[in-house]
């Protein structure tokens, strides 16, 4: 059995320094990693909007929902990989960790090769009928959906070794692939959208070439990197490539609800575009949704997701070394900054939103209107989302992901689908009602995880995998 290199220590300030600090040095790079990692999305929906029209943002918008659907089940295991790796890095036990992430990462690939590639491919135009998408929308959303399914690998294991990295205290080294993946995915996408000398314009599934293809030179590199050495995390041959079923089991264990989560919550948008489907002016709506809330409102939800996954390292961390009052403490930190940004972002919808609008190319009247007034209402719901994402990360990097996914069920699907049911059944269910169950989406999930987090049951969760290795 070969000796794995010496890498890099783990950052003990993260739970012995100043709480601020440690939340602040793992929130600021994934913070920007998701605000850089996301301007591709903005990159794609403002060219397809200029060279496609509408139709083309609302199938990116569309094909992206149904895909993260089936894609954020698989990459639970990932969440239950960052629940693992915060304890022993907090722990400082570094073998763990690497035995951790190397049996996540064999696992994804069963799963991807398996499971996501030929279902996804050969179910693509179902799911897009489960949505009331337009015929000329299908005809944009199925071809980049299933470019999707099948070459999303490279993507997933970008977002593995992201989260594994974070997890062991070091959210540097993922913006930086993050900013190399960015620059390479923007530059394809200007390639494969518009075409280029012999290449030809490929539309709307150019968007979807540029994002797979540059998410696998960047994998590949990665992967060197990882048996290299030097990495907080590192890959050696003394790992094996047999599947230890203990720490498998582990994965699942913490990721599967936070795949139950993702699914329910996924669903829930989908119904909501169902919702939106059967408008009278559906394909404006949808429009009007797919950049106002998946691509304007994201960048609230950058932030907040960057901040949920610092609080989870930090939180995690703590607790594995036996700190729990830091851990209370940190995650109550991260809440008072996401309020902060959250409400410089939504003081922007409220008073510029149609200079916002302008950067994808919306100049339909009846689109324009529709977005500002969802933006409008959204300006409020990111208070209470970016709280809930906070207390979302304390609770799962503990290891209670049980609590969020029940949370999750109830607040982004029984709550807005259920009202969007009645007001539709009763009555006629119009675009502003569907804006206002979001809202209460958000409010109901905020105030159910602070609840919850502050109850203190996560104190008592133990994690392990043993010393045993794979035969």
């Amino acid at each position: 059995m070969s000796v794995p290199k010496p890498g890099k220590r783990f950052d003990r300030s993260i739970v012995e320094g100043p709480i601020r600090g440690a939340v602040w040095k793992l929130a600021w790079p994934t913070m920007l990693q998701n605000i850089i990692g996301g301007m591709q999305g903005l990159v794609d929906h403002a060219m397809v909007g200029n060279y496609v029209g509408y139709t083309g943002n609302a199938a990116i918008g569309v094909a992206w929902q149904i895909f993260l659907v089936v894609v954020v089940f698989i990459s639970s295991l990932f969440t239950g990989m960052g629940v693992l790796v915060a304890r022993f890095a907090g722990a400082d036990e570094p073998e763990k960790v690497n035995r951790t992430v190397h049996q996540a990462f064999l696992t994804s690939i069963m799963l991807v090769a398996f499971v996501l590639a030929p279902i996804g491919y050969v179910l693509s135009p179902t799911l897009l009928d489960l949505v009331n998408a337009s015929p000329e929308v299908q005809a944009e959303a199925r071809p980049y959906l299933r470019v999707m399914f099948v070459f999303s690998f490279g993507m997933l294991l970008f977002f593995m070794l992201g989260g594994a990295l974070r997890s062991a205290g070091d959210a540097k080294t993922p913006l930086r692939l993050g900013v190399v993946l960015t620059v390479l995915n923007i530059g394809l996408n200007v390639i494969f959208i518009r075409g280029l000398g012999p290449i030809p314009a490929f539309g709307t599934v150019g968007a979807a070439m540029g994002t797979v293809i540059s998410g696998a030179i960047v994998s590949v590199y990665a992967i060197f990197r990882l048996y290299g050495g030097g990495w907080v995390v590192q890959f050696h041959r003394g790992l094996g490539w047999r599947p230890d079923w203990h720490v498998i089991g582990q994965l699942f264990r913490f990721g599967l609800p936070t795949g139950i989560q993702g699914v329910a919550m996924n669903i829930g948008g989908v119904l909501l575009l169902a919702f939106i489907g059967s408008l009278a002016m559906s394909a404006q709506a949808q429009a009007a949704y797919v950049v106002s809330y998946t691509q304007l409102f994201s960048f609230i939800t950058w932030t907040s997701v960057g901040i949920m996954g610092a609080t989870a390292a930090v939180a995690g961390q703590n607790l594995g070394a036996g700190q729990p009052d830091r851990t209370a403490k940190s995650v109550n930190v991260a809440a008072g900054f996401g309020l902060s940004l959250a409400a410089g972002i939504g003081l922007s919808f409220l008073l510029v939103p149609r200079a916002l609008l302008g950067v994808f190319g919306m100049d339909d009247p009846v689109v324009v209107a529709l977005s500002v007034q969802l933006l409008h209402y959204l300006a409020v719901s990111g208070l209470f989302i970016t709280v809930a994402l906070a207390y979302t990360g304390g609770l799962q990097g503990t290891g209670d992901t049980k609590s969020p996914m029940y949370i999750s069920i109830v607040s982004q699907v029984v709550v807005p689908v259920g009202m969007c049911f009645a007001i539709q059944t009763l009555s006629t269910l119009e675009p502003r009602d569907i804006w206002l169950a979001i809202v209460l989406g958000h409010v109901t999930r905020a105030t159910l995880s602070v609840i919850v987090f502050r109850r203190g049951r996560w104190r008592d969760i133990e994690v392990d995998i043993g010393d045993r290795r794979p035969a």
